[in-house]
């Protein structure tokens, strides 16, 4: 080694070309998507009727001259929930052995038609009746049949033929 020249000690890493650039590239991304999203309000406001009733009161009143009341048209009752039209599968999301078969059988026992349990692999913060839109009524029912507090759209790859609970625990 020369006189002159220092020793190098110091290492560092050569990364190739593309893994930079893409990098540059996904921090250029975030940083336009901060500022274009940031300090955007809604363009909708909820009106609640405490809001209605202070736009009431600061405009001048005006006498208006009672209309018959129109009646309302009335909306046909939707179709009662047949339980044992509806299918439900149950899945064990905890470490309580048997615990789907139990609930699958209490569900069986209040009118649904459970078609299958198994245990669900997973993470579910809590026992969840799942539904596709056109069972959320009947997703509902269950719940309430079942003593649940939550239920919520159907996720994944979950059928949307039928009701999927998901239990991360014993029901009261």
């Amino acid at each position: 080694m020369a006189p002159h020249q220092r020793p190098r000690t110091e290492r560092g890493t050569v990364l190739p070309s593309p893994v930079v650039i893409l990098s540059v590239i996904a921090v250029a991304m975030a940083a336009f998507a901060f500022v274009a999203t940031q300090g955007s309000e809604p363009t909708e406001r909820e009106i609640t009727p405490a809001a209605r009733e202070a736009v009431q009161e600061q405009e001048p009143e005006v006498e208006e001259k009672a209309e018959p009341a129109k009646p309302k048209p009335t909306k046909k009752p939707a179709p009662a929930i047949k339980r044992g039209e509806v299918y439900v599968e149950v899945y064990n999301n905890s470490s309580v052995t048997g615990l789907a078969g139990r609930v699958a059988q209490r569900a069986t026992g209040a009118g649904w038609q459970v078609v299958g349990e198994d245990n669900w692999y997973g993470t579910v913060p809590a026992t969840t009746v799942y539904h596709p839109p056109k069972l959320e009524r009947a997703a509902k029912l269950l719940a309430l049949d079942l003593g649940i507090d939550r239920t919520l759209p159907a996720t994944g790859a979950m059928k949307l033929d039928r009701l999927t609970l998901i239990l991360t625990g014993e029901l009261d």
